[in-house]
């Protein structure tokens, strides 16, 4: 048995009018085709000229071990040149993926490659992120502290993205004071006898090709998995609702600060009762027993 899953909406081009009103004011994901190809990104961006303009930087990796109390936030699980670690994608599979780098402010000259694209969404004018990863190397399931509506355009193979509405929350297994669902259920070959609760949820699913665009609303849920090695990048704008906004507040003000705290205080014990409490709080709203 596998998960509820459709097929997200795909276009080759769409005018910002329609893609406002019938996308982002319906907080409704889109693939969008063709938008990058006017960019000059869209003939340059590969692993080997990354390799050839950013070789000499040393970058920070994560791996897919499990969230521990001994790690700060978004701490890298090790480091690495650039040009070996392209060479390693190119190689052979790998977990090891760079998360919300900032390698424009490195290697200046690829803010000259993408374009700001004018598509009814206030886009956050500061330095994009870029994601890279190897074969079949996979991003937990998590949503996004700041809630933003995220524009994620994908280069060089194929990456496979699956989503979740903000109100599919409950069959997730979320773990409480955390931004993401239990790291030991695979998403691509669930449990259900373990996680009977995933059997209620209903996601989308999209593959992403060189160029192409994902629109994902705000608080929407995303797991990642890439099938060819490649990378990412994400614009962001900021959150159109009120309670968005607020929840995001919250995440960064609050949520984070807490949860660093009770991580220094308790130790592991802190992580082993927070997932302990997203089965207990999962089957007990839903009144599963197990």
């Amino acid at each position: 048995m596998k998960l509820h899953l459709t097929e997200i909406e795909r276009v080759k081009t769409i005018s910002k009018e329609d893609f406002y009103h019938h996308y982002v004011k319906k907080q409704k994901p889109l693939v969008i085709e063709q938008l990058t190809t006017d960019w000059p990104a869209y003939e340059k961006w590969n692993l080997n000229y990354i390799k050839s303009i950013a070789g000499e930087k040393t970058v920070p990796l994560y791996d897919d071990r499990p969230v521990s109390h001994e790690d700060g936030f978004n701490e890298a699980h090790a480091e690495m040149k650039m040009s070996d670690y392209i060479d390693l994608l190119q190689s052979k599979p790998t977990n090891y993926r760079i998360f919300l780098y900032n390698l424009m402010k490195q290697v200046p000259q690829l803010q000259n490659d993408f374009l700001w694209p004018d598509i009814g969404l206030k886009l956050i004018k500061q330095l994009p992120m870029l994601f890279f990863g190897g074969e079949n190397s996979k991003v937990f399931i998590h949503y996004d502290i700041d809630y933003s509506n995220i524009l994620h355009f994908h280069f060089h193979g194929k990456k496979q993205c699956i989503l979740f509405a903000p109100d599919q929350t409950p069959y997730l297994y979320k773990v409480p004071h955390a931004l993401i669902s239990r790291e030991d259920i695979d998403y691509d070959n669930p449990d259900f006898e373990k996680w009977p609760a995933l059997k209620q949820a209903k996601g989308l699913i999209c593959n992403l090709n060189h160029g192409e665009m994902l629109y994902m609303p705000e608080g929407y849920w995303h797991y990642m998995k890439y099938l060819t090695p490649g990378f990412s990048m994400s614009l962001r704008a900021y959150p159109r609702k009120l309670s968005s906004f607020y929840y995001a507040v919250y995440n960064i003000v609050v949520m984070r600060h807490f949860d660093e705290l009770m991580r220094k205080w308790k130790g592991q014990q802190w992580i082993d009762y927070k997932n302990e409490q997203a089965i207990v709080r999962t089957h007990k709203n839903l009144n599963i027993i197990t």
